[in-house]
């Protein structure tokens, strides 16, 4: 059974169904450690008190707030304990909202929301509503430390929940969203629209791979065995486009080509191995 992240209730109405979460996604990426240069040992990162002078058991640990330069407001696990809000245990579905409204940019991790047993019926009742009815849930969560508005939407016979970020987390930049529209011609436009189409295809993530992931793996595997990899050379480094119309000219060109090379070529019968194969049947 995977890990859960959260345990308690998501309600709608007066209905209330067991859950929790699991991890619906995690990064998978090569890390590395540090080592001392001098030896090759691994550094780490000890507890260490410089006033006393000496290392720090974990049990001594305490938390505390910094509300001034060095000057700490200490708390125990128990007063942390008792502000907690009910949404640590209960989930309740404020609203519901069409996916297509939310803009992804407030979306931040993903959970599977899996239910108890004597939560299944109502589990599927609540996804199959949602499903026909094509809304969401829009709900709070309280979980590491912090109360997290989140969206429940349904997928592949199970409810997914995305944790979102607050509107005033979401960052503002300045040059954002202010280009002049009126430069671009109408023919461009048509070209950029014809371009768009020539790339379009069923999105199917399994057919992207880590390719960084992949050269770090590689070189790791050779640096093992004593080998060497071949470098592969850099591209040459992109300047901006300068004739709009003319690149997209050049790149409709070009996809165009690609799908030829890549169309099965039909070889058609001569006629005497057409006359042939009908005496043959």
């Amino acid at each position: 059974m995977p890990s859960s992240t959260w345990k308690g209730y998501l309600t709608f109405g007066l209905i209330s169904i067991p859950i929790r979460l699991s991890p619906a996604a995690r990064t998978e990426r090569i890390s590395f450690n540090q080592l001392h240069k001098v030896c090759h040992a691994r550094l780490k990162q000890p507890l260490f008190c410089p006033t006393c002078d000496r290392m720090v058991e974990r049990s001594e640990i305490e938390k505390g707030y910094e509300y001034e330069k060095g000057q700490y407001l200490l708390f125990s696990q128990e007063e942390l304990d008792e502000v907690e809000p009910e949404t640590a245990r209960t989930m309740d579905i404020l609203e519901f909202a069409k996916l297509d409204e939310i803009d992804p940019v407030y979306f931040d991790a993903s959970y599977y929301v899996i239910p108890e047993e004597p939560g299944q019926r109502a589990y599927q009742l609540l996804m199959e509503a949602m499903e026909k009815s094509g809304y969401a849930g829009i709900a709070k969560i309280a979980m590491h430390n912090r109360e997290y508005i989140v969206i429940i939407r349904p997928r592949e016979r199970g409810l997914t929940l995305h944790t979102m970020f607050y509107n005033n987390e979401i960052r503002p930049a300045a040059e954002y969203g202010h280009t002049d529209k009126a430069q671009i011609k109408e023919q461009e436009r048509t070209l950029a629209e014809q371009l768009i189409e020539s790339l379009a295809a069923p999105f199917e993530p399994g057919k992207y791979q880590d390719t960084y992931q992949s050269s770090l793996q590689e070189l790791i595997d050779a640096k093992a065995s004593g080998r060497k990899i071949a470098v592969v050379p850099r591209a040459a480094s992109k300047t901006p486009v300068i004739d709009l119309m003319e690149a997209l000219k050049k790149s409709l060109a070009n996809k165009t080509a690609v799908a030829a090379e890549k169309k099965p070529t039909v070889v058609r019968a001569s006629k005497t191995e057409r006359k042939q194969g009908r005496k043959a049947g």
